[in-house]
């Protein structure tokens, strides 16, 4: 949870915005393109079958241009700026010392990853760290996060439950405003109602969208089996590691947090 609190920041701080747009792409391209970047020069399908819940015209319609605009390890420098200039903006304050022991504990686990079946983290694995030693610990846990990211698809997956579906579960339970969800991910009217009838036939949502205790139980069984599947990953510093890091990098989310961040997910 906290790697995820913390790397999120790079998606809803305004220098992304402002960065993405000095390479010539505004609104969502620059989404797309600055986190598929670590993936390369990708086709756009490669973007829809990674980023699991994005609906096809989100991304068909956003990604054309992005690569003539900008080449992906210009994507990927534009987005070290933007987490770089967000962090000073916030005056995230973590010392030398702190730092020096958060990457103590991440790198290990990084260098421990087994990427197959995960592009996005077998594509940030292969990002060259930055100078910046804040920078470079944000890029070390982004691997991390993204390979949780890649688990959860594949669990997603075999559980049958599609993009759309999966989307409709997270708006339903909670995890994510159906505003955001509506604006981000652009499912029509027509994708979202056949998303929540497949999800009704199997008893998990009622007619109107309302997840069922069974869907929440589902839900709850995806989170749990995705946090099996990532458990091993711990295992070169343990639980207390794993804590630890944990404890170090959450000041990073309190600054962000503190600096009206994440307005838009109240």
């Amino acid at each position: 949870m906290a790697i995820n609190l913390v790397h999120r920041l790079v998606y809803f701080v305004p220098e992304a915005g402002e960065e993405y747009a000095a390479l010539g792409v505004q609104g969502a391209g620059g989404y797309f393109a600055s986190r598929s970047a670590p993936m390369g020069a990708v086709t756009d399908h490669v973007v829809l079958a990674t980023f699991y819940n994005f609906s096809p015209l989100a991304v068909l319609s956003s990604m054309p241009g992005v690569w003539t605009a900008a080449s992906p390890e210009a994507w990927q420098a534009a987005r070290f700026r933007v987490v770089g200039r967000a962090l000073n903006r916030a005056a995230v304050d973590l010392s030398a010392e702190q730092i020096t022991e958060a990457r103590s504990l991440i790198d290990p686990v990084v260098a421990g990853l087994i990427v197959g079946g995960k592009p996005l983290a077998a594509g940030n694995i292969e990002v060259v760290l930055p100078d910046d030693p804040l920078l470079a610990l944000w890029q070390q846990l982004t691997v991390v996060r993204e390979w949780r990211g890649d688990a959860h698809v594949a669990v997603l997956v075999n559980s049958q439950i599609g993009p759309c579906e999966c989307l409709v579960m997270q708006v339903g339970t909670g995890r994510f405003p159906l505003r955001l969800a509506q604006a981000t991910r652009r499912w029509n009217e027509t994708e979202w109602a056949a998303a929540v009838g497949s999800l009704a036939e199997r008893g998990w949502a009622e007619s109107d969208g309302t997840i069922t205790p069974a869907g929440i139980a589902e839900r709850d069984r995806v989170e749990a089996e995705t946090d099996r599947l990532c458990a091993p990953i711990w295992e070169p510093i343990g639980a207390a590691g794993a804590e630890r890091f944990a404890a170090l990098i959450m000041p990073i989310h309190t600054a962000m947090d503190a600096a009206g961040t994440y307005g838009a997910l109240a």
